[in-house]
């Protein structure tokens, strides 16, 4: 059994195990995509909604469409899936993670605990060493989770092993202005965004030049990189307020630290998609 110690997952799962209501922290364990960033409102059910809207995002930038094999890696408590399944009929949808208790409970909040389901499966596996066979998938997603990855590139070789041709991988992340490095770096450190911070090991952000000649050196071609940083930018009050409430200072310090790079223009939140030709 593989457990990652992040502590904004903790956070989550000792709510649910002390009898708090699953969906704030279960169902997108991601940013939100708002309509309108200038409206004030920081409430957990304005969050949540823009947590499915980015989900949708997400699933439209990969083509995902009915009667596709499906795998979501990095699944967290298995939101994305049930999400795809509750608008897609006939598709084939794995989750994967590293973390045996996200796995177990994603099966747990989607009825799997008890009963089995022939279109949906999780899987307890590493993102960068994927247990699926060649040239087996429509698509993969990575929704929020490849900056805890190792390696970007073996994960992305990875994937053009596992996608037939023409399939399609989508995934979102906060992407770095060029010439930004040395301010995110210090930023980073200076809010304990580090190997052991509230969202764990962080690796080193790639710019929309670097995420395109990754692409291509992994055998993948980009086919589309959106700025919704703009968008996003509400998900920072929300969070905060959610740490606040679970009197995480860390938690605190660390969405303030992501907050002011992402204000400041020096990280910039990306929903991206590839294909394999």
């Amino acid at each position: 059994m593989t457990n990652v110690n992040f502590s904004y997952v903790d956070s989550a799962l000792e709510h649910m195990e002390a009898g708090g209501e699953p969906p704030p922290f279960w169902r997108h364990f991601h940013w939100g995509l708002f309509d309108d960033p200038s409206v004030p409102d920081d409430s957990p059910e304005r969050y949540f909604a823009a947590a499915e809207a980015m989900t949708d995002r997400v699933l439209q930038a990969a083509g995902v469409a009915g009667g596709r094999q499906i795998l979501d890696v990095g699944c967290g408590f298995g939101g994305t899936l049930d999400h795809i399944r509750s608008r897609h009929d006939g598709c084939r949808l794995v989750g994967l993670n590293i973390d045996e208790r996200q796995v177990s409970w994603a099966r747990r909040l989607l009825g799997l605990d008890k009963v089995e389901a022939p279109d949906i499966a999780f899987v307890t596996a590493d993102g960068c060493s994927l247990p699926v066979a060649d040239a087996s998938l429509d698509h993969v997603l990575a929704v929020e989770c490849i900056f805890h990855f190792p390696s970007r590139k073996a994960f992305f070789t990875e994937v053009a092993r596992v996608l037939r041709p023409g399939g399609t991988m989508a995934l979102s992340d906060f992407l770095m202005a060029p010439g930004a490095l040395s301010t995110v770096a210090g930023t980073m450190a200076a809010s304990g965004l580090g190997e052991d911070s509230w969202y764990g090991h962080m690796a080193k952000p790639l710019t929309s030049s670097g995420y395109e000649r990754l692409a291509r050196r992994t055998g993948l071609e980009l086919l589309v990189d959106d700025d919704v940083n703009e968008r996003t930018v509400p998900t920072y009050a929300a969070l905060r307020r959610l740490a606040q409430e679970a009197t995480s200072s860390d938690g605190v310090t660390s969405i303030d630290g992501i907050e002011e790079l992402a204000t400041s223009g020096s990280l910039a939140y990306h929903v991206l998609s590839f294909t394999k030709p």
